[in-house]
């Protein structure tokens, strides 16, 4: 498979992981936007929310509440983080594989983009 992400989920490509379960990989985004920014990616590939399944609903969760764990242990909970999922390239999705992206650690504008 091409997948970038899946190649970082086999230990293919290098990747600074910051929590791995069975079901769910984070790691530090190569470009952050933040002082935090940790992509949190399940082990199952996804290409996007659009091809998430009522069978993957328990994994969606999973995302999203391991997002919240690290941002506690970050110590960025508090002051308030951001979780993003991008579905699809006007959305700004590069990367096929559904992913969220965890950004704290400094104050985010809004709208975003």
């Amino acid at each position: 498979m091409s997948c970038l992400f899946c190649k970082i989920i086999n230990r293919e490509i290098p990747a600074s992981i910051v929590y791995e379960d069975d079901h769910v990989l984070a790691f530090n985004d190569i470009g952050p936007q933040a002082p935090t920014h940790v992509l949190v990616v399940p082990k199952k590939h996804v290409p996007s929310l659009n091809d998430v399944t009522a069978e993957d609903m328990e994994l969606v969760g999973r995302l999203v509440h391991t997002a919240a764990s690290i941002a506690k242990v970050r110590g960025i909970d508090a002051a308030g983080y951001r979780t993003v999922f991008n579905t699809n390239r006007d959305a700004g999705q590069t990367v096929f594989h559904i992913h969220l992206h965890l950004l704290g650690g400094r104050s985010l504008g809004w709208p975003p983009g």
